[in-house]
C-alpha cells in the first residue's frame, strides 16, 4: 500500500504532483539539488493553498494540514518512499542514473514511476534493477488541476504495479488511462500537432499568435497553443517534438517548428523564464 510518495524534481510539474499527493492525504518527499528550486516551490504551493481558503475550497486548518505534509529537501537519502516519482529533465541517462541511485536506498518493494512524457518507459526499464517495478506515471500541467494522468506500462512492468497505480490515480481523484510505452504515448502523440500546426501558420504568415489562441480558446480550447507552450514550457515541449520526430523516423508532420527551436536558444522559455511567445510580469 502506498502511503508515502517522493516525488524528484521541484519544478512546476514536480511541485504540483506533491501539492496534489499531499491534498489528497500523502506524506510527500519533495527533492532537487537546487535550494532556490525548493524555496520557489514551497512559495508556490503556499501561494495556491493560501488561494484555496481564498476560494472557500479548504479551511485554514486544512491548509496547515496540506502544507505540513509535503517536506522539502536536499537530500537524497530522504528519498525513501513506497513511491518514487521522477520529474526532473527529459534526458534518459539522467533518469536512468537517478532511478539507479534511488535503487540504493529503495529495495524492490518500491514503485519507480517516470513522469516522462515522451521518453520510452522501457529504455528506462533496460539500464534498471527492478523494472518489473518501474512504469510511466504522465501527469499533465499544471498537475493538481488536470484530470488526465497516463499509466504507461512498459514491456517488463508487473501487472499489480499498474493495478496500484490506477488505485492511486483513483484516490488523487483523477481519470488514469493505462497504455502501452510507445512514442508520445497517447495525448502527446495526437496533441503535437496541436503546436505544429499553429507555428506552421505563425512561420507563413496565416495569422498572428495572439489571433490563434483566440480563435483556438473560442472554439472550446481552454488554452491556446502559444499559451499552452508557454506554460509547458518551450524547453521541454521542444525536446517532446524531437524526440517523435526521431521516434518516427523523421517523419515530415513531426518535424520540429524553427520558430520554438529559436525560442529555446534564445532562452525564451515560457511562464519560468517570465518570456516566450508573450511576455509575463513577475509577481
Amino acid at each position: 500500500m502506498i502511503k508515502k510518495i517522493a516525488v524528484i524534481g521541484a519544478g512546476t510539474m514536480g511541485s504540483g504532483i506533491a501539492l496534489c499527493c499531499a491534498q489528497h492525504g500523502f506524506e510527500v518527499v519533495l527533492y532537487d539539488t537546487a535550494s532556490e528550486v525548493l524555496k520557489k516551490a514551497e512559495a508556490g504551493v503556499e501561494k495556491i493553498t493560501i488561494g484555496l481558503v481564498a476560494k472557500g475550497k479548504i479551511s485554514v486548518s486544512e491548509q496547515e494540514s496540506i502544507n505540513g505534509r509535503i517536506r522539502y529537501s536536499g537530500d537524497i537519502n530522504d528519498c525513501k518512499a513506497d513511491l518514487i516519482i521522477e520529474a526532473i529533465i527529459e534526458k534518459l541517462e539522467a533518469k536512468t542514473s537517478l532511478f539507479n541511485s534511488l535503487s540504493e536506498m529503495n529495495g524492490s518493494a518500491t514503485i519507480f514511476a517516470s513522469n516522462t512524457s515522451s521518453l520510452s518507459v522501457n529504455q528506462i526499464q533496460a539500464a534498471f534493477k527492478y523494472p518489473e517495478q518501474m512504469a510511466g506515471l504522465h501527469f499533465f500541467n499544471p498537475a493538481h488541476i488536470m484530470k488526465l494522468v497516463e499509466i504507461v506500462k512498459g514491456k517488463n512492468t508487473d501487472s499489480a504495479v499498474i493495478e496500484e497505480l490506477h488505485a492511486l490515480c483513483v484516490q488523487l481523484q483523477k481519470t488514469p488511462v493505462v497504455c502501452k510505452d510507445a512514442p508520445g504515448f497517447i495525448v502527446n502523440r495526437v496533441a503535437r500537432h496541436y503546436y505544429l500546426e499553429a507555428m506552421n501558420i505563425l512561420e507563413h504568415g496565416g495569422a498572428s499568435i495572439e489571433q490563434i489562441d483566440k480563435i483556438m480558446e473560442a472554439t472550446g480550447f481552454k488554452m491556446g497553443p502559444f499559451r499552452l507552450m508557454d506554460l509547458i514550457g518551450n524547453d521541454i515541449n521542444f525536446a517532446v517534438t524531437e524526440s517523435l520526430y526521431q521516434a518516427f523516423d523523421n517523419a515530415p508532420r513531426f518535424r520540429p517548428s524553427p520558430i520554438q527551436q529559436a525560442k529555446v536558444k534564445a532562452g525564451h522559455l515560457g511562464r519560468k523564464t517570465q518570456k516566450g511567445f508573450y511576455d509575463y510580469v513577475q509577481g
